[in-house]
């Protein structure tokens, strides 16, 4: 137990110097820095003043109300958001491979899939997470939700991090492979913005699809319905092991991409 712990302290170390020197690179970009956060304000202020107007103008959709549609996006935008604040690393990192740097990752004495999955966060999204978080909880209040369903609210957004983990990892393998990132990610983040809105609004076969092939909706849909109380506690069980079971078989992906990695020096 001790060990685990001192481990923790390690990598928690560790982190919180990667995250500072990356914040310091932001500081040191302040047009950019300010240029990328004014767009991204005006980027959500668009998204929910749209979304407000659509769902006041037509009592919402799906079988949703208003203030539900509202959740199911503020959820989506909460999700996205942390996971573009953990994972940014992720977005340099064929840099590393066509380079051979990631050589030097290798030779540390710090996992490797930790250093390129959280190799450094974004400031930009830290200030934003504030915001976001407030309107989550705001509008998840017109809902009068119960302990147990905001616990389950809690655990299942923890778990759609843990399936956004599990699609970084296998792009970092793939871009061991390939040395593509770039689209790779794109192709990610266009599937999980479906997850905007309830996936109920698809239809069959496509909403399968988006629950068990690509788990948009266990990583952003069953989230924001356990809150409203749409789940059952057999579906909650069931997302969360699909979400570790996910987790397992990306690092396992990893540890093959691994093996066929080509360092600079061969």
């Amino acid at each position: 137990m001790k060990q685990l712990v001192d481990k923790f302290k390690k990598y928690l170390r560790v982190y919180v110097k990667m995250t500072t020197n990356s914040f310091v690179i932001w500081l040191t970009r302040r047009s950019a820095f300010t240029i990328f956060l004014i767009g991204k304000i005006v980027r959500y202020s668009f998204y929910f003043g749209f979304l407000i107007f659509l769902v006041k103008n037509t009592n919402g959709f799906a079988g949703f109300s208003g203030n539900q549609i509202l959740f199911f996006t503020a959820t989506y935008v909460l999700i996205d958001t942390l996971a573009q604040f953990l994972f940014r690393s992720v977005y340099s990192f064929r840099q590393l491979v066509v380079s051979g740097d990631l050589d030097l990752v290798l030779v540390k004495p710090v996992s490797p899939l930790f250093r390129s999955l959280f190799g450094g966060a974004d400031p930009v999204d830290l200030i934003t997470l504030p915001a976001i978080i407030g309107v989550v909880i705001y509008i998840g209040s017109l809902l009068s939700p119960t302990i147990l369903h905001t616990t389950f609210y809690i655990l299942l957004v923890i778990n759609g991090l843990v399936i956004s983990a599990a699609f970084h990892i296998a792009v970092l393998s793939l871009g061991i492979i390939t040395t593509e990132i770039d689209h790779t990610v794109m192709i990610y983040r266009d599937l999980v913005s479906i997850g905007r809105f309830p996936i109920d609004i698809y239809k069959e076969p496509f909403k399968s699809l988006l629950t068990f092939i690509v788990p948009v909706g266990v990583m952003v849909t069953i989230p924001a319905k356990a809150l409203i109380g749409l789940v059952s506690p057999l579906g909650i069980i069931s997302s969360l092991i699909f979400g570790l079971a996910l987790l397992f078989f990306s690092i396992k992906f990893w540890h093959y991409a691994l093996k066929k990695y080509t360092s600079a020096s061969s």
